[in-house]
């Protein structure tokens, strides 16, 4: 049986919790990754995060599947949260307020997980960005851990061009966190 579509999962959250539970689940990590991006402060981004999906469950009753999708409609409200609170210098909690949650508290450890997150999550943005042979290659050995001959069979040609398609991956990965400045000799 297939999972619920994000339709199907917003569509029924407003009088299902698990629906709920199970879109947030969905995307928790991208809102928060867009978050993490946008503002480089990871307190603010669990903070907006935290808003966003207080929102979605207060208006996920008048969404309406097979127009927009349900990523896009969520992102829409994301990127409304983000530009309200830059143009009031705060960030709102009124959604939160509406379903009586009290104020968001992070510990430091909370903090450093999101944080480790952004990052992990910047470096496999520039994973996309590299052309699909090294970033196939890079993702197989590096991320799966597998062998360069598996990787090899999988994708066809010998493992001396899988070795240089990652240590091309690599080296134009270390180069674009380098030019980032994030990266010191």
């Amino acid at each position: 049986m297939e999972p619920p579509s994000d339709d199907q999962l917003l569509a029924a959250a407003a009088s299902d919790r698990e629906a709920f539970t199970a879109f947030y689940r969905r995307y928790e990590r991208p809102v928060l990754a867009y978050f993490l991006r946008r503002t480089r402060d990871g307190e603010l981004a669990a903070d907006l995060t935290a808003e966003v999906f207080a929102a979605v469950l207060l208006a996920c009753g008048r969404y309406r599947p097979g127009g927009a999708p349900a990523a896009a409609w969520l992102f829409g409200i994301a990127e409304h949260k983000l530009v309200s609170s830059l143009r009031r210098r705060r960030v709102a909690d009124s959604a939160r307020q509406r379903l009586g949650m009290g104020p968001l508290v992070i510990t430091d450890e909370d903090l450093e997980r999101i944080e480790a997150f952004g990052e992990r999550g910047a470096v496999l943005s520039m994973l996309e960005e590299l052309p699909a042979g090294q970033r196939e290659a890079v993702t197989a050995r590096v991320l799966e851990e597998r062998g360069y001959e598996e990787i090899a069979a999988e994708l066809r040609c010998s493992p001396a061009v899988v070795r240089k398609r990652v240590s091309r991956g690599l080296a134009a990965l270390r180069e674009q966190l380098g030019s980032r400045g994030e990266v010191r000799a």
